[in-house]
């Protein structure tokens, strides 16, 4: 077993960010360390929270640490900041309105860099994600970069994704695009003492009303159909959430719409029970086991992917530079370049 292993495992916090720091450095090893852990990894429930820049993710963040740790769950927070693209440098500032949870041992906060990494999350956030979870985490809170419509990592990553929402986000074409707001589990309209908070709410309300008439109107079966609580009520109890008759209905599943206001805690506890919910219907239902497995094989696909390119690169490095020079000059396209490459990696021996 990898040196580090035994020592996560154990609930070493030390050995928990060495072992990160690994990891996300890519470093020698950090495989054998990935390998040995993942027989004790699946029992974190992870949470992912994303939302435009300046919706208030990290106060929001910081008031659910507070809030699961009073319910005696150990907290695991990845905070991922951008990096420039200009410099390669980064401010990892989200986990500083974190800071007054620095000194419980119940709660790990790191934060991150993209690496230029698209998406939302940096390239090795799945991995960390899955160390914490070995090291005993109940939650795991990944919040991403202030994202775009389009940067849909976290729905690959996490159990229950939150979007957080401020009033101004703009009008109701702006809400029914398609994007992050049609994939979110749960919406949090933060900020909501301010003008505009209603319209947000009805914006919201209008892309959720028109997304399932889409879903109606496609298929009978699609969708976040419930099936009851007749399986995974014990791995439910085992990640703190009670399982009772009005916590998931039978019919569709509708993403809830929370106000709240993170700066002075209003809000949270309905936004917790709203996250309780959803997590029920991920665990306790044939529709949510089956987008369990099918981000499984993803996750595989690319793993798969990565391991490809990087085997190709290596092989085929000195043809590769002098493909490109071909192109450069324009003695070649780049698709009959690209395709003799390919032939030429699985010809090799």
């Amino acid at each position: 077993m990898h040196p580090l292993a035994e020592r996560i495992l154990a609930g070493d916090a030390p050995a928990l960010a060495r072992g990160l720091r690994l990891v996300d450095d890519r470093s020698a090893g950090h495989q054998d360390l990935l390998r040995d852990l993942f027989p004790k990894t699946g029992r974190a429930r992870i949470v992912g929270v994303t939302g435009n820049p300046g919706a208030g993710k990290s106060t929001l963040c910081d008031r659910l640490i507070e809030a699961f740790r009073k319910e005696g769950r150990r907290v695991g927070v990845l905070a991922v900041d951008p990096t420039s693209p200009f410099s390669g440098g980064a401010i990892l500032g989200d986990r500083i309105r974190m800071q007054r949870h620095a000194t419980d041992s119940g709660v790990f906060i790191r934060s991150v860099a993209t690496r230029g990494h698209l998406g939302g999350l940096s390239r090795s956030a799945r991995d960390m994600v899955r160390l914490m979870d070995a090291f005993g985490c109940d939650v795991v809170l990944v919040e991403t970069v202030g994202v775009g419509q389009d940067e849909l990592e976290i729905t690959q990553t996490a159990h229950t994704t939150l979007v957080v929402v401020a009033p101004g986000m703009g009008d109701e074409v702006q809400a029914i695009k398609a994007g992050i707001l049609e994939c979110a589990d749960v919406f949090a309209v933060n900020k909501a003492d301010r003008d505009g908070a209603d319209a947000a709410v009805r914006d919201l309300e209008l892309m959720i009303a028109l997304g399932k008439e889409s879903l109606l109107s496609a298929s009978k079966i699609r969708g976040h159909a419930v099936h009851g609580l007749s399986h995974g009520e014990d791995e439910a109890r085992a990640h703190g959430v009670e399982a009772s008759a009005d916590a998931v209905g039978e019919g569709p599943f509708t993403p809830p719409i929370v106000r709240c206001v993170a700066v002075r805690g209003e809000g949270i506890s309905e936004l917790v029970r709203g996250l309780d919910r959803h997590y029920l219907w991920a665990t306790q239902t044939e529709t949510g086991r089956a987008r369990h497995a099918a981000r499984a094989r993803l996750e595989l696909r690319e793993a798969l992917r990565e391991a490809l390119i990087e085997a190709a690169l290596a092989e085929l490095g000195p043809s590769l530079d002098a493909a490109l020079s071909r192109v450069e000059r324009r003695e070649a396209d780049p698709y009959t370049v690209t395709a003799d490459l390919v032939r030429a990696f699985r010809g090799r021996p």
